[in-house]
């Protein structure tokens, strides 16, 4: 029954008029970035972070979070439309998604795209409200070791579940532990790998990083190469499965409910792994998968079930523990910081309406999503047509001011430009700057927690291992550390991602 007033006292939160107006303009927003191929829900929440100073926690992370989710369903509408997704997560969708669009099926696509994001949005809701407090329990016993043990194995994870070289991911994990140590030492306020600049010793700033890497980083790559976009056709119709599309594809949008809903929890997880999985999974489990390909239902069914459920239980580990499962849950990380709330599992207990009220906000989202999308066709239509070299001045000046505005001076903007090249180059040596991200963020708090698990030990090593929940998490990472190496397994994972690539 404790469950039921928790999830009253969050529809209350995220049903107020002011929060419903936050959540569907973060929906919205997160379907049309969704539908902008270049964009992302990274680049955007990166640029919207300076705007959440001046609003309410509440109202802030449910339109942030809102983005997320509602870029899932967007990212379809291109997959399936022109070839072309807006988003990571839709590139295995836009393999039979246009197809069937070609086909004059692009109605049926896009209502089963819809209908199986809507039925995974709210499983994955009701999971994110069911394990979510446990998980913030267990945390609270959790002493500085843990916490230690478990970012390296979140770390750690995220480079085992990357999508291309694991020597890059590493690399770029590196890369962001190294960056996040710039500034004053927590304990002696020494000023540390400044360079002699004054304006670093307070540390880069996260909104910086994440603006430059992925912002400006996608607008540069994206002007290099701005592809051609044809629309299928002006007019969908035809916008209900038929009988038989029901029959096929109920049991793939169960099993990419499923499959999604577990991987999302993951470091490194999320959409993209997910709705990757999901394609692999369909395709072995068919009785035809020659039709793979060429236009088979199930093919969008599975992907698209199992990228919104990942991106909604990825908000798990991020609520309850304060760790990030991928760019866009350190980004939500960072909003909460600049909001004044410190991430973990405290955050159940000091922080009941924001928890809960996020939890609410997902359903409400969804269902918006489901109304909004399909009706709002010939709108995803006209914006997909918009060139994008008339987009990016917009976006590139947002940045500018957003930057700016953070501590109204020039530096940052410098900053931010020289990590929009860095974000360039990344991209060009195949590099992803997510991995980064993820370390920028987790770096200071490792730094932090073995520092007091040190000062508790007297400097003996040994407390990781000594404490039994500690010592399973390291026992993880070495297991991982063992299968990713393995040459067999490094072979199959190249294998699964160019099969769906």
């Amino acid at each position: 029954m404790e469950i039921l007033g928790n999830l009253g006292l969050g529809l209350v939160t995220a049903g107020s008029l002011s929060n419903l107006l936050y959540c569907f303009l973060g929906v919205f927003l997160g379907t049309a970035i969704g539908v902008l191929p270049g964009l992302g829900p990274t680049a955007t929440i990166a640029m919207l972070l300076p705007v959440t100073f001046g609003l309410p926690s509440e109202s802030a992370l449910i339109m942030l979070a809102g983005i997320y989710y509602g870029a899932q369903y967007g990212g379809s509408t291109t997959a399936i439309l022109v070839n072309l997704p807006g988003e990571s997560s839709s590139v295995v969708t836009a393999l039979d998604g246009y197809q069937m669009a070609r086909q004059g099926k692009a109605g049926r696509a896009l209502a089963t795209a819809a209908i199986g994001s809507f039925f995974a949005g709210t499983v994955s809701t009701i999971l994110v409200a069911l394990f979510a407090p446990p998980l913030a329990e267990l945390a609270l016993r959790f002493g500085p070791a843990e916490y230690f043990s478990l970012m390296v194995l979140g770390l750690v994870a995220s480079i085992v579940l990357a999508n291309g070289s694991l020597l890059h991911a590493i690399a770029m994990i590196v890369l962001g532990l190294l960056l996040g140590m710039v500034g004053s030492d927590v304990n002696s306020g020494t000023a540390r790998y400044t360079l002699g600049l004054p304006e670093l010793e307070d540390g880069i700033g996260f909104v910086i990083v994440a603006m430059g890497a992925f912002a400006l980083g996608e607008i540069i790559s994206n002007l290099e190469d701005e592809s051609g976009r044809s629309v299928m056709l002006e007019k969908v119709t035809g916008l209900m499965p038929t009988r038989e599309d029901w029959a096929r594809i109920w049991a793939p949008i169960l099993r990419g409910t499923a499959l999604g809903s577990l991987l999302g929890i993951l470091p490194g997880g999320g959409a993209m792994l997910a709705s990757f999985a999901a394609y692999s999974l369909e395709k072995k489990v068919s009785r035809t998968p020659e039709a793979f390909g060429k236009g088979a239902i199930e093919g969008v069914a599975g992907p698209e079930s199992a990228n919104n459920a990942g991106a909604q239980t990825s908000f798990i580990p991020m609520l309850t523990l304060g760790i990030p499962s991928n760019p866009v849950m350190a980004l939500m990380i960072g909003a909460m910081v600049i909001q004044g709330i410190q991430p973990g599992p405290s955050v159940m207990s000091e922080q009941p309406k924001l928890f809960w009220g996020i939890i609410v906000s997902m359903w409400l989202g969804n269902l918006m999503l489901l109304v909004l999308n399909l009706p709002l066709i010939g709108l995803w239509v006209r914006m997909i047509r918009v060139p994008y070299h008339y987009l990016f001045p917009a976006i590139l000046v947002f940045c500018t001011i957003g930057v700016f505005s953070l501590n109204n001076t020039t530096f940052d903007v410098y900053l931010m430009g020289l990590f929009g090249l860095l974000g360039y180059v990344f991209r060009k040596l195949d590099c992803e700057p997510a991995p980064m991200l993820l370390g920028f963020i987790l770096g200071p708090m490792m730094e932090e927690y073995l520092r007091r698990a040190l000062l508790i030990s007297k400097g003996d090593l040994t407390i990781f291992i000594a404490r039994p929940i500690s010592a399973v998490m390291l026992v993880l990472v070495l297991l991982l550390l063992l299968t990713v190496l393995a040459p067999t397994v490094r072979r199959k994972r190249e294998e699964a991602f160019q099969e769906v690539g």
